[in-house]
């Protein structure tokens, strides 16, 4: 407990003490009922999450990661590389992002889990699916990783309470904690475990580094104050390994070496010299962190990335990115930081995406910015003026400004403007101070006599009671959107409507979707809608290659294949090395054969298309093949020799192309050859006659 609250215990004391009618009820001061209701709570809030899919980043570090899928075998790659490394799976990509990332500890967690809960993978048939050399292919069990973070989660809310408990308590005993400390601490983890910006850092298998990173710095924080309350050398020792741990996890641990020896300050009898001893296992993990990370990473002094999609504080200006003015780029930081607290008191709308250009470029001349400004100066000031007083709402302010600084855009540049799970430490403050003012407002009123006879936490405790009903309801319906991606981007994209990334993400999922769909007329309800929100996003960001890269893949779908061609067209002059926009293009060339030849019947125009397509694949069978079949039609029979020559060397053993050869054989008038060729085919497939009989 701080001085300053200890100096009003007495007063708050004899005022509870004056009104005769007022009993405080036994549940507020019981903690192993508290650490009941917080870690069920936690388990019933985010039950709803543990049939969801994969979503969003969980591909860079779980399933789409060669090292993750590896199991116990890929630990070791995850130790020497970037966390993006498995992902991109060449060197040079993973450091898309400023600073590079080091964070291998969850990524180990999620091989181990696919370690033992790996699956073989099966089709729609319940076929063995298996992959071009013919191995079986497996895949992950999402039910494993949301159930191990909602168990993660409900443990953080527990270390919490505990943490907070012990700060809170006189000498950091729970036997002498006061009925204010069992409120505050209450209170605060409930708020804090309740909270719906959280539902990221659950809701998404990915979030367990932010879920890991507190639970093991809380955990180290606990040990400090047990080798200090109860003189236990060894308990630092676990401090600075345990530390090391959610360093490992996440980067943003690091914060922690500010809130640590605050905690001393506010919270504990500890002079400058003992603080400092206690904050000497936090300070040596982060140099073994920062030393290794050097040296898997090596000394990263990069300059921030000149795409938008990782670097917000870039603009269009006579076609070309330009960096952000230093006041465009300030205010545009400020009005986030301001957009932080608004969700932190009034969390709606959520949404998982605020990429350029969700957070438009802001100036000074904005009223949402200045009012940020002032909020956060307003923090600042009482901050440092309730500092010698030891004021827990001065501590509170302290570590939301020390956990929110790392992931603000001030110190580094994170890739994007701001994400709701950066809250996730923050708002720890943000709980605390709103449960010691709850506390604060029940004291008053009794010291001003306006309750009588009565309870003087009735109020208060009726306020926290409806505050976490609300953020409850909003968190078990929030999950619901993190259901899969094709959910999570459709849902989002309405309240992000000016992100091009999500824009462009809700357009991918929606061709994804039509591509499994059966009825015509709503895969192409799917498709058009696609297209529009791909629209937008190269409006946003004309520059976006992948953006035309997927509409060229929806056009080709719609079979609008010259549009199509001319989206690919437009994403390799953004990219002329963009090999997925080459492989497309191709594709494209080809199914507009096929089209205008089989379903047209204008082999000119069929021709054309697929001579194109001949030229960017050439070695795809099915080019090869429906050239020749042009090439017959058009009597070029030499032409078709030719090709399905060239088919029967891709696919030896496929009785189709030989049939193909005998047959321009046969109208090219060597009957002989023909037959020889024929006799190849039904030597693989003796139906084979019969079979293209019954396609005929």
């Amino acid at each position: 407990m701080s001085k300053y609250e200890k100096s009003k215990l007495k007063k708050s004391t004899a005022s509870l003490k004056n009104v005769k009618s007022t009993k405080i009820p036994a549940w507020l001061t019981n903690s192993k009922l508290h650490k009941i209701i917080i870690f069920s709570i936690c388990c019933i809030l985010y039950a709803n999450t543990l049939t969801h899919d994969y979503t969003l980043d969980d591909a860079i570090v779980i399933y789409d990661n060669e090292f993750t899928t590896q199991g116990f075998a890929g630990i070791d790659d995850l130790l020497k590389y970037d966390t993006f490394r498995g992902f991109f799976k060449e060197e040079g990509k993973a450091a898309l992002v400023q600073g590079g990332r080091y964070r291998p500890l969850t990524p180990i967690l999620f091989a181990i889990q696919w370690q033992f809960f790996k699956k073989k993978k099966v089709d729609t048939e319940g076929k063995l699916v298996k992959d071009n050399a013919g191995n079986v292919i497996y895949e992950g069990q999402p039910i494993v990783g949301h159930t191990l973070n909602v168990i993660l989660y409900a443990l953080t809310c527990l270390l919490l309470y505990m943490v907070l408990l012990r700060l809170f308590s006189l000498d950091g005993k729970e036997s002498k904690a006061s009925v204010y400390t069992y409120f505050v601490s209450f209170i605060a983890a409930m708020v804090f475990a309740v909270h719906p910006l959280h539902t990221e850092a659950v809701a998404n298998i990915k979030g367990a580094d932010e879920i890991v990173t507190l639970l093991l710095s809380l955990v180290a924080v606990w040990f400090s104050l047990k080798a200090y309350f109860d003189k236990n050398k060894l308990a630092n020792i676990w401090a600075g390994m345990v530390f090391f741990l959610a360093l490992m996890a996440k980067e943003n641990a690091i914060t922690f070496l500010a809130v640590v020896p605050f905690a001393y300050y506010f919270f504990t009898k500890a002079k400058g010299g003992e603080i400092f001893k206690q904050t000497i296992p936090f300070i040596i993990g982060t140099i073994l962190f920062i030393a290794l990370r050097t040296y898997i990473l090596g000394f990263i002094t990069s300059e921030p990335s000149a795409e938008l999609m990782n670097n917000p504080f870039l603009k269009l200006v006579d076609g070309r990115y330009i960096d952000f003015t230093s006041g465009e780029k300030i205010a545009t930081i400020f009005f986030t930081l301001g957009k932080y607290l608004q969700l932190l008191f009034f969390p709606h709308p959520l949404t998982h995406d605020y990429y350029p250009r969700a957070v438009g470029i802001m100036t000074f001349g904005d009223w949402r910015v200045i009012l940020s400004v002032l909020a956060y100066v307003a923090m600042g000031i009482y901050a440092l003026i309730r500092l010698p007083k030891r004021d827990p709402i001065s501590f509170g302010i302290i570590v939301y400004l020390a956990t929110l600084s790392i992931a603000s855009n001030i110190v580094i540049g994170v890739g994007t403007n701001m994400n709701e799970r950066f809250t996730f430490m923050p708002s720890i403050g943000f709980a605390l101070i709103l449960a010691v003012l709850g506390y604060r407002f029940a004291n008053r009123m009794t010291a001003a006599k306006k309750l009588k006879k009565l309870n003087q936490l009735s109020i208060s405790l009726g306020f926290f009671a409806i505050v976490i009903l609300l953020f409850s309801l909003k968190t078990i319906t929030r999950n619901t959107v993190w259901k899969d991606n094709f959910t999570l981007f459709t849902t989002d994209v309405k309240t992000s409507k000016r992100s091009a990334k999500l824009r462009n993400s809700a357009g991918g999922a929606l061709i994804e979707k039509a591509s499994h769909t059966l009825n015509e007329t709503e895969k192409n309800r799917m498709l058009n809608e696609a297209v529009g929100h791909l629209q937008e996003a190269v409006q946003i960001h004309p520059g976006y290659k992948n953006a035309y890269l997927l509409m060229g893949n929806a056009n080709n779908y719609l079979k609008k294949f010259e549009t199509a061609i001319q989206n690919y067209q437009q994403a390799m002059q953004l990219d002329p090395n963009y090999e997925e926009a080459q492989n497309n293009i191709g594709i494209t060339y080809r199914e507009a054969g096929k089209f205008y030849g089989e379903q047209k019947g204008d082999l000119q125009k069929a021709m054309t298309y697929l001579k194109k397509a001949y030229d960017v694949r050439p070695n795809e069978y099915e080019t090869v093949r429906l050239l020749g079949v042009a090439y017959g039609f058009n009597r070029q029979n030499q032409q078709a020799i030719d090709m399905f020559k060239k088919a029967t060397v891709l696919k030896p053993k496929n009785a189709d192309a030989w049939y193909n050869l005998g047959s321009a054989y046969y109208q090219a008038g060597d009957e002989t050859t023909g037959q020889v060729h024929i006799q190849k085919a039904l030597e693989i497939n003796p139906k084979i006659q019969e079979e293209r009989g019954q396609r005929k």
